[in-house]
């Protein structure tokens, strides 16, 4: 790995982490040595929002693209690589994948330009993806003889699997209009608006309790898993159950009925 940072995390200090990839001269491109950056960087967030200190992350990129995908010297080592080098390297960003997925907090993904290959995977892995009018989306791999199979359970879960067939087999590029109605956007707007659209999304978010929004993205991927089952409904019960008792829970009962804010809702002050 490059002794050089190729992203980096900062934390304001409303508990917004901007997690925010630094390559723009290679359009944002993966490598090995950022994925192991990046790989760092949510273990400290999983811990983190765990604890409560983080409560949204919002990733993104510098520059025009949000990610070109694969690094063009990365992927000439790895025609080098045997097959058990290329597993061993396929595998840290399937926890990548992994670890942004299953991130305790909210995560937005601010999506300003091309997204292709591996990079369709972290729109995916998000909870909310906010897109400029001039993103692009493309499922890439099949043209240089590969596959997107290390992020196709994350977006096939966005595409829905009719969808996922087309885009991977065709490599078809997605314009913002196409990934909204497909869903995997959320939100699309001019290119000039994206950041007061995720600032916009962040006041919402922040209005939310966070051990609420912990216990419902755990809660979502249970359901997801097992939808109807009688564990499910149970463990459904038991959620809600020790949400309404909790002190959070409590809290924001109360201060429904008093008609005032939560003690969570961040001083607008503190936004960045």
């Amino acid at each position: 790995m490059s002794e050089t940072s190729f992203s980096s995390l900062t934390l304001d200090a409303r508990g917004v982490a901007w997690l925010t990839l630094e390559r723009p001269a290679v359009h944002n491109a993966f490598d090995d040595g950022l994925i192991q950056e990046l790989n760092a960087h949510l273990a400290h967030l999983h811990e983190a929002a765990t604890r409560g200190e983080v409560r949204v992350v919002v990733l993104g990129s510098e520059g025009k693209s949000f990610s070109a995908g694969a690094d063009l010297g990365w992927m000439k080592r790895m025609v080098e690589y045997d097959f058990e080098g290329n597993l061993a390297d396929s595998r840290h960003l399937a926890r990548l994948m992994h670890d942004l997925d299953t991130l305790p907090c909210p995560t937005v993904c601010r999506v300003q330009g091309a997204t292709f290959g591996g990079a369709v995977g972290l729109a995916a892995c998000c909870d909310i993806v906010i897109a400029s009018e001039k993103a692009r989306f493309c499922l890439s791999e099949v043209k240089i003889g590969l596959s997107p199979a290390v992020i196709s359970p994350y977006v096939q879960r966005a595409l829905g699997p009719r969808q996922m067939r087309r885009y991977a087999l065709t490599a078809e590029i997605m314009d913002a209009a196409t990934a909204l109605d497909l869903g995997l956007a959320h939100r699309v707007v001019a290119h000039e608006s994206l950041d007061a659209a995720v600032t916009a999304m962040l006041d919402t978010l922040l209005a939310g309790s966070p051990q609420a929004q912990r216990a419902t993205k755990a809660l979502l991927g249970v359901v997801a898993r097992e939808p109807d089952s009688d564990a499910t409904r149970e463990h459904t019960c038991r959620v809600i159950s020790e949400l309404r008792v909790s002190p959070e829970g409590q809290e924001g009962l109360a201060s429904f009925f008093d008609k005032r804010a939560p003690r969570w809702t961040p001083n607008k002050d503190n936004a960045s």
